[in-house]
C-alpha cells in the first residue's frame, strides 16, 4: 500500500513537473482569453476594435505570473486596418487560479507599418489638426515598433509606458524647396521623453547626421538636446542660400559659398507649442576641412591681393554658445589673397561685450600702409596681433595692436574708435620701421592728458610731401571722431633722399578731420628755415608755408625736373568751401620742363630750348594766383620773368579729368626792347613799317593729364596786361 501511495505521489509530482515544464517551455494554445485581452486592450480607445487569433500561455514559475502572447492580430478602425505582429501580455497565475483575469501590462511588436498610414489610423481614433498636417508632410518611410505598457491593480495604464522601434526611407515635404528625404533614426518614447539616435536624413542633396537627439517635456515646454560625434558635413552654396535656413537659423548666411567640415556637437533648445525656439545652447568643437564665403571686408587698402571668395582651411575650430554669450576659437590656413596665411582667433561675447584677440602671420603676401608709406619686404614672416574689445553699437577698445618682423615694429595700446570705427583716443603708439624708400622711421606718440606728444628720432616725409604738393592726390583725414591736438618734437625730417631738416618742432589741431590749426618750424643744414601755418577761426583758414630753400618741395611735381635753388612762399585762404591762393618762388633755376620745351619747339626757340634742357632757364620771380573749389582748380594768373623769357598763362585744371591753360611766351629779348621803348609804345605795337612789331608765341594746352596736346601761334603784339605785370616786377626789383 506504501508503495502504492508512494509510486502515486511520485507520479504526480512528475507530471506536475512536466506540465510545468512543458508550460513553460513550449506553453498552450487557447482563445479562452481572447474576450478578456481584447476588452482590456478596447478600454483604451473605444474607438478601435481588436481581432485576435488563438493564444498561447507559458507559465513563468520564477515571477508567478502567466505571458500570453498571440501572433498577427489585427487592429480597426473607421474602415482602416493595422496589421501587428504579436501582443504579449502577463497575469498574474493567482488570478488564472481564481478565475478573475488581471493584466499587469501589454507588449505590442509592430510589423513594418507604412508611417504615413501609421497616422491615418491614429488620425482616425483621434482627429487632430496636428496629425493632419502630419500626415500631409509625410510622404514616405516605414515604421517598426515595440510598445510596452503596464497596468496597474485596478486596471489602470501607467505613465511609464515605452515605445522603442526605428524608421526607415523616411520623406517629408515641408515646402516646395525644402524636403527631408532618405530620414532613418532609431527611437524611444515614453511619457516625458522622445530619444532618438542615429537620426540620419538629406536636405537638398546634402546628407546630415545626428547621433543623438531627444526631446523632454519641461513645463509648458519641450527640452531638445542632440548629439553628433565626429560626423563629416559638406554644405553647398544651394542649401546655405536656402531661404528657410537663412530665415529660422542664421541671418546673413547666404555670404557662404560651401562648408566642409568634421563636427563634434552637443546642443540643446526649448521649444513652445507654437514651434518657437528658445535658450540655444552649443558646445562644439570641428575641423573645418574648407570653407568658402563672400569676402565683403575693406580691405584691399592694406592688403592689396584681396579676393573676392575668402576660404578658410585645416582649421581646429571651439564654438560655444547660449543665450548670454558665446565662445568662436580657432586657427588655421587663410587664403584672402593668393597665397595662404596663417591666423589664430579668439572671440567671446558676454553681456554684450566682445573679447577678441586675433593673430595673423603673413609669409608671401603684400601687405601696405600707405599712411605710413610701409609696404612688407616679400618672403619675410610679418606678425599682426590684435586684442580688445567692442561694446554692441557703441565703441570699440583695441588694448594692443601689433604688427612686427625682423626689422619692423609697430605698436598701439588703448586705441579707442567709436561705434562708426572713427578714432576717439588711444594712450601711446610706437613706430620703428623701414619704408618703401628704404629709410628708417623712428617715432611715438604719447597721450598726455589729452594732448600728444609727437616725438622721434627720424621721419621720411617725402611722401607725405608729395601728395600735399600734388594736384591729383588729396589726403583724407576721415577717421577721427573729435578734436585732436599735437606736440611736434622730431630730431630729424627727411623732405627727400638728400635734404633733411632739423629740429621739426611746434604743434598742430585737428577738428572735424582737417587741420584746424598748425604752426611748425625746422631748419636746413646750412640755417636756412622752413616754416608752416594754419590759423582757423568761425568763418576762414588761413595756410602759410616758406621755405628758404624751395627745392625739395618743387621737386614734388613730376612734371618738373631739375628744378635748383629757389625761395617758396605761399599763402592760401579757404572761406565757403573755396580757397584762394598765391604761390611765389624766387629765384630759381629750370633745367627740363617738358611742356615748356615743347612750346619753345613749336615757336621755333630753338635756342631756349636747348639751353632748358641743357643748363637750364633761371627765373627771378614766379607767381601763382589760382582758386580752388571741390574739383576745379581756376589759375587766375601764372606770371613768370627771368632773364631769358618771360611766360604768362592762365585756365583751369578738373582734377584727375581735364587740364586746359592758355598763355603768352615772350623771350627777354623782344621784352626788353618793348620796355625801352615805352615812349614809343604806340608804334611799338603796330610798327613803323609792314611787318615789324613786337616777337612772340600765344599756345594752348589742353587734354587729360596723361594726353595734353599743345598748339602755338606766332602775335605781333602783346596785351597790355602783359606789360603791365611786367613793369610791376621790374619796378618790384629796382
Amino acid at each position: 500500500m506504501k508503495k502504492i501511495i508512494y509510486n502515486f505521489l511520485l507520479s504526480t509530482i512528475l507530471i506536475f513537473f512536466l506540465f510545468i515544464g512543458y508550460f513553460s517551455f513550449f506553453g498552450i494554445e487557447t482563445d479562452r482569453f481572447n474576450n478578456q485581452i481584447t476588452n482590456k486592450i478596447e478600454t483604451i480607445n473605444n474607438d478601435v476594435q481588436f481581432e485576435l487569433k488563438k493564444v498561447k500561455l507559458i507559465l513563468e514559475p520564477f515571477k508567478i505570473r502567466v505571458k500570453v502572447k498571440t501572433l498577427g492580430p489585427k487592429l480597426k478602425s473607421n474602415n482602416q486596418t493595422l496589421s501587428i505582429e504579436s501582443i504579449e501580455t502577463h497575469f498574474l497565475l493567482k488570478s488564472l487560479i481564481d478565475g478573475k483575469f488581471a493584466l499587469t501590462n501589454l507588449n505590442i511588436s509592430t510589423n513594418s507599418l507604412k508611417v504615413k498610414k501609421l497616422i491615418s489610423f491614429i488620425r482616425g481614433i483621434g482627429n487632430d489638426t496636428r496629425l493632419l498636417i502630419l500626415e500631409n508632410l509625410i510622404k514616405e518611410g516605414f515604421l517598426i515598433a515595440d510598445i510596452k505598457i503596464n497596468f496597474d491593480d485596478n486596471g489602470n495604464i501607467k505613465d511609464n509606458y515605452t515605445i522603442k522601434g526605428f524608421v526607415k526611407n523616411g520623406k517629408i515635404e515641408l515646402f516646395k524647396e525644402n524636403n527631408l528625404d532618405k530620414i532613418n533614426f532609431i527611437f524611444n518614447l515614453n511619457n516625458r521623453s522622445i530619444e532618438l539616435k542615429q537620426l540620419e536624413f538629406n536636405y537638398n542633396k546634402n546628407d546630415l547626421f545626428l547621433n543623438e537627439l531627444e526631446v523632454k517635456k519641461d513645463n509648458k515646454n519641450f527640452k531638445v538636446k542632440g548629439k553628433i560625434e565626429d560626423k563629416n558635413f559638406i554644405f553647398d552654396e544651394k542649401f546655405i542660400n536656402n531661404k528657410f535656413i537663412n530665415n529660422k537659423f542664421v541671418n546673413n548666411f547666404n555670404k557662404v559659398k560651401k562648408v566642409d567640415l568634421n563636427l563634434n556637437c552637443n546642443f540643446s533648445f526649448l521649444i513652445d507649442d507654437n514651434l518657437k525656439f528658445d535658450n540655444l545652447k552649443v558646445k562644439s568643437k570641428a575641423i573645418i576641412n574648407q570653407l568658402l564665403f563672400q569676402n565683403d571686408l575693406k580691405i584691399k587698402h592694406f592688403f592689396p591681393n584681396t579676393q573676392e571668395i575668402l576660404e578658410l582651411k585645416n582649421h581646429k575650430l571651439e564654438f560655444n554658445y547660449d543665450k548670454k554669450e558665446y565662445l568662436i576659437k580657432g586657427k588655421g590656413s587663410i587664403l584672402f589673397q593668393k597665397e595662404y596665411d596663417q591666423i589664430n582667433y579668439l572671440f567671446q561675447n558676454k553681456n554684450d561685450l566682445l573679447n577678441f584677440e586675433t593673430s595673423l602671420e603673413i609669409i608671401k603676401n603684400p601687405l601696405k600702409l600707405d599712411f605710413l608709406n610701409f609696404e612688407k619686404t616679400d618672403k619675410i614672416k610679418t606678425v599682426i596681433d590684435i586684442k580688445g574689445t567692442k561694446k554692441q553699437n557703441d565703441y570699440t577698445k583695441i588694448s594692443f595692436f601689433s604688427l612686427k618682423d625682423k626689422i619692423n615694429k609697430i605698436v598701439f595700446e588703448d586705441l579707442f574708435l567709436n561705434k562708426n570705427n572713427k578714432l576717439r583716443s588711444f594712450k601711446n603708439a610706437k613706430f620703428n620701421y623701414s619704408d618703401k624708400e628704404n629709410k628708417k622711421n623712428i617715432f611715438n606718440f604719447k597721450n598726455k592728458k589729452g594732448e600728444y606728444l609727437l616725438t622721434g628720432k627720424i621721419y621720411n616725409a617725402s611722401t607725405l610731401i608729395e601728395k600735399l604738393f600734388s594736384i591729383e592726390n588729396e589726403i583724407e583725414l576721415n577717421f577721427f571722431e573729435k578734436e585732436f591736438k599735437f606736440e611736434v618734437n622730431i630730431d630729424e625730417v627727411l623732405l627727400d633722399k638728400d635734404t633733411i631738416v632739423n629740429t621739426f618742432t611746434g604743434n598742430l589741431s585737428l577738428k572735424n578731420n582737417e587741420i584746424k590749426d598748425a604752426n611748425l618750424k625746422a631748419y636746413f643744414r646750412d640755417d636756412k628755415e622752413f616754416k608752416f601755418t594754419i590759423n582757423s577761426n568761425s568763418k576762414e583758414k588761413t595756410t602759410t608755408f616758406t621755405s628758404e630753400y624751395a627745392e625739395p618741395f618743387i621737386k614734388k611735381y613730376k612734371f618738373i625736373k631739375g628744378f635748383e635753388d629757389g625761395i617758396l612762399d605761399y599763402y592760401s585762404t579757404k572761406k565757403n568751401g573755396q580757397s584762394i591762393s598765391t604761390l611765389k618762388i624766387y629765384d630759381f633755376k629750370l633745367k627740363e620742363l617738358p611742356v615748356l620745351t615743347k612750346v619753345l619747339s613749336l615757336a621755333s626757340l630753338q635756342g631756349i630750348a636747348d639751353l632748358l634742357t641743357g643748363e637750364g632757364i633761371r627765373f627771378d620771380e614766379f607767381e601763382m594766383n589760382y582758386r580752388d573749389k571741390e574739383t576745379l582748380i581756376t589759375i587766375d594768373e601764372i606770371y613768370a620773368i627771368g632773364p631769358a623769357i618771360s611766360v604768362m598763362i592762365e585756365g583751369y585744371i578738373e582734377k584727375k579729368k581735364l587740364i586746359s591753360l592758355r598763355g603768352t611766351l615772350v623771350p627777354a629779348t623782344t621784352l626788353n626792347k618793348v620796355i625801352g621803348s615805352i615812349p614809343l609804345f604806340g608804334q611799338i605795337l603796330v610798327g613803323s613799317k609792314a611787318g615789324e612789331g613786337v616777337f612772340g608765341v600765344s599756345f594752348k594746352i589742353k587734354g587729360s593729364p596723361n594726353d595734353l596736346e599743345t598748339s602755338v601761334n606766332p602775335i605781333k603784339t602783346l596785351t597790355p596786361r602783359f606789360i603791365t605785370r611786367t613793369l610791376e616786377k621790374i619796378k618790384k626789383a629796382n
